[in-house]
């Protein structure tokens, strides 16, 4: 029985080695793996920029939202009804308002069409001596400005 013994023995042991060997051969068949060293082309460091979330608040910070305050009442103020506005409404198809001071050339034309529901060509702009900012408000040859005028009621 004593042969027996020794080869269930030797099996034991080669059983260990096997798994020794085939973990070697595996090292041995994979490559080194380098860690490649990144090359500079500056010689400023910046620092790398970090993952930035979008807020997701559990709360409102203001009870209330903030409404826009340059609406289209706010934006145009009054017609002029000078002489020359007049002349201009007549001769070259224009209407003249005065505006906020901070309003924008496409905030006027907007705020013009929502309110008197015709559309524009280009806006012109200038502040006045007083501080005062006057609108030159082109219409397009679809719509007629001594029409729109009637109906606002400058003339």
């Amino acid at each position: 029985m004593a042969p027996k013994e020794q080869k269930d023995a030797a099996k034991a042991e080669k059983g260990k080695g096997g798994k020794k060997a085939a973990k070697v051969a595996k090292a041995v068949k994979e490559s080194t793996k380098r860690k490649a060293r990144k090359v500079r082309t500056n010689v400023h460091f910046f620092r790398p920029k970090t993952q930035i979330k979008a807020r997701d608040p559990k709360y409102p910070r203001r009870s209330t939202e903030t409404r826009c305050k340059m609406d289209k009442y706010r934006i145009i103020q009054c017609p002029v009804t000078t002489e020359s506005a007049m002349k201009k409404i007549e001769e070259i198809n224009t209407l003249v308002f005065l505006v906020d001071i901070k309003a924008t050339k496409l905030k006027i034309k907007e705020a013009v069409k929502a309110l008197y529901d015709v559309q524009c060509a280009k806006v012109n702009t200038l502040i006045r001596p007083d501080g005062k900012k006057k609108a030159y408000v082109h219409l397009t040859q679809d719509y007629d400005a001594l029409d729109v005028a009637n109906r606002i009621g400058i003339i």
